[in-house]
């Protein structure tokens, strides 16, 4: 990965999307924060690859005695770092890095210690390492305990040994052509690399990773015995039940049907409502009691199934107020006179209600009246229905497009959760910095994704009921 983003850095793999760039502004804002609680420093505010300025400022900055400098910037050893706060106390530097996350991840311990190395090896006492991350504790509106300063230089101490035989090892491979590495579980950890489909051939259909439930170690036992897929698995196999039924439709070729998917579709009481949330998760919170990743709905789709046909309601929020009273009240009205109401995955739709409940005491009653008339569609289709085009996957992206052709959501500006979750946030968190025609785009595409998340529970729930002979 490293020497083709050194190679290629304008390779199409490592293009910015607007999720990619929902990620790095949401990074960018942290980062800017953190400064604020460790106050009076130096900003070297210049352009990342204008290096030699940078680390002029740098030197400047340090040599004038500033008691905290953002954004130090260094070079030795052919490593190029940028510090984001380093503190100057009394016998030395504290170099803080700062992490838009609620905790101190395996990931972090190699990155500080690089670039405590480095910093180091500039001529620099580094007395201590730290990351400061998000505090879960935190709760909108006081954000005085918004981060966590974790002291991590006992746990850098392998990894600092380690870097100045892999950094070498890095620069002569960068010098040379490109490397042969062996595909494997590295290739997903800690984060999937942006050119993994340069690397790993297709997977013929019906791997034996596809097998519902199954875990990677136990795959690669089964591909190291000879079982590549579902087909060479013994007859015998112990799997659970939806392996098992996963098997017997790949095997046949056809939708396996259980019988008992007629009375489980019979305990779904009309009118139905098919209901689906839409999220945002600020990473620092905005409004009232959450704390930094609380998931708050702010949309919704609701198509209505009754006797005469289907009503759909919607509801998306429009701006940087607190939306979840209006959109409890929204929700509410959507439902009213249904008896059953379905989401697809509903612990989620059920979780986002308990917290609505959190804040919105006055409509308890309502709210739990809700939450008790939702089903989940999820596992009446996994315990009753397989199709060889599901994969051993149950989401509805997979399920949808094999029992109801011709209906996904590829026509769609936004095809899924994490894009629909960066349009939300740029739209209600970062509306200032878009033209009026970009928000309208914004609020038409995430009416129409969301809405057709619903249409595709409609007519999945009428695919059902034909295969059940209802």
């Amino acid at each position: 990965m490293l020497w083709w983003m050194a190679h290629e850095p304008e390779a199409p793999e490592l293009a910015v999307g607007e999720e990619l760039q929902v990620i790095l502004e949401r990074g960018r804002r942290v980062g800017e924060l953190a400064r604020t609680f460790v106050p009076g420093g130096v900003l070297v505010d210049l352009p990342h690859h204008d290096i030699k300025r940078r680390l002029a400022d740098t030197a400047r900055a340090i040599a004038d005695g500033a008691p905290v400098i953002y954004e130090a910037s260094f070079l030795e050893d052919g490593i190029f770092v940028a510090v984001d706060i380093l503190q100057r106390h009394r016998d030395g530097f504290v170099m803080v890095e700062v992490k838009a996350t609620l905790d101190v991840k395996n990931e972090h311990i190699p990155d500080v210690a690089v670039q405590t190395h480095v910093v180091r090896r500039a001529g620099l006492v580094v007395k201590r390492a730290e990351v400061m991350h998000l505090n879960r504790e935190c709760r909108h509106p006081d954000l005085s305990n918004l981060f966590v300063r974790e002291n991590v230089t006992s746990l850098i101490r392998s990894a600092l040994r380690a870097v100045p035989k892999q950094a070498g090892e890095l620069l002569s491979m960068l010098a040379g052509p490109l490397p042969e590495v062996e595909t494997g579980p590295h290739c997903t950890a800690p984060y999937a690399c942006p050119f993994i489909k340069r690397c790993w051939p297709p997977l013929p259909d019906h791997h034996v990773s596809t097998l519902y439930g199954i875990r990677k170690v136990k795959a690669e036992e089964y591909i190291a015995d000879g079982y590549k897929t579902l087909f060479d698995l013994p007859r015998k196999f112990a799997a659970s039940p939806t392996a098992r039924r996963q098997i017997r439709s790949v095997r046949t070729g056809g939708v396996i049907v259980e019988r008992s998917l007629r009375r489980a579709l019979a305990s779904l009481a009309p009118p139905i409502a098919f209901l689906d949330f839409e999220t945002v998760s600020p990473a620092i919170p905005v409004w009232p009691g959450c704390r930094p990743y609380a998931q708050v709905p702010v949309q919704f789709s609701c198509h209505v199934l009754k006797a005469d046909g289907v009503e759909h309601r919607a509801w998306l929020a429009e701006g940087p107020d607190d939306p979840r009273e209006q959109f409890a009240h929204a929700l509410i009205a959507a439902c009213a006179g249904v008896n059953t109401v379905l989401a697809y995955n509903a612990p989620f739709e059920c979780r986002c209600i308990d917290g609505l409940i959190e804040v919105l005491p006055h409509m308890e009653g309502e709210l739990l009246a809700l939450s008790r008339r939702i089903r989940d569609l999820l596992p009446i289709v996994r315990d009753y229905v397989y199709h060889p085009d599901f994969g051993g996957s149950f989401s509805i992206k997979k399920v949808l497009p094999a029992l109801v052709p011709g209906l996904g959501y590829d026509d769609l500006e936004i095809q899924d959760g994490g894009s629909a979750a960066a349009a939300i946030e740029m739209l209600l968190l970062g509306a200032d910095a878009l033209t009026i025609s970009k928000r309208k785009a914004l609020q038409r595409d995430l009416l129409l994704y969301c809405e057709r998340d619903t249409l595709a529970m409609v007519r999945l729930h009428e695919r059902l009921r034909a295969l059940a002979g209802r």
